[in-house]
């Protein structure tokens, strides 16, 4: 995958593998658990930083990976940005050094077309067959994610084309369970063509 960082207005392309993204995963975790104890961000101390603030300390280890050539590092905080952030394309680090003003372009999601296939999903009015719609909502509601000592989860809204943070739960199960009321909503608006 690639990852377009714009710094002082000029792109730079990172090339991520795929192959590096699965290596990783216990890497960004980490990284992840370094964060669940705050994080100084600018001038201010952020208790539980959420998954946006999170993308944007690591957006500022990526812009201090490239200004010093340290091409191992840019690679994986691209890495963790691709892996956290689904559907990103662009991101534009702050180079003055205000981390939460960093910027994401995340790109929509394109939807799947419908197949008219009788064998495996039926058409359903004007949305996407269920396995289809089954298929999208997975894709537009993430899995529940630890953020401090709280859980949630992310919903991306297809009219803005970015990503919103569920509210925070105090627990695992808690999250859970609102996932699945959001993921069925999300189920069902893509059956009725929403």
């Amino acid at each position: 995958m690639i990852l377009k960082v714009i710094i002082d207005d000029q792109p730079h392309e990172i090339n991520v593998p795929d192959a590096l993204l699965a290596e990783a995963r216990d890497y960004f975790d980490q990284i992840d658990r370094d964060m669940d104890r705050g994080w100084q961000m600018g001038r201010d101390w952020i208790e539980s930083p959420d998954r946006i603030q999170r993308a944007q300390i690591v957006a500022d280890r990526l812009l201090t990976a490239i200004e010093t050539d340290n091409l191992k590092l840019g690679t994986l905080m691209a890495g963790y940005l691709l892996d956290r952030l689904p559907g990103l394309e662009t991101v534009e680090p702050d180079i003055q050094g205000e981390i939460q003003n960093t910027r994401f372009d995340i790109g929509r999601q394109p939807r799947a077309a419908p197949v008219v296939s009788p064998a495996t999903s039926k058409q359903t009015g004007a949305g996407l067959s269920k396995l289809e719609a089954m298929e999208q909502a997975g894709r537009d509601v993430t899995q529940v994610f630890k953020v401090g000592r709280g859980y949630r989860f992310s919903i991306f809204d297809r009219d803005t084309g970015t990503w919103m943070d569920a509210p925070l739960a105090p627990t695992e199960q808690e999250a859970g369970r609102l996932r699945q009321e959001a993921f069925k909503a999300r189920y069902e608006a893509l059956l009725a063509g929403g």
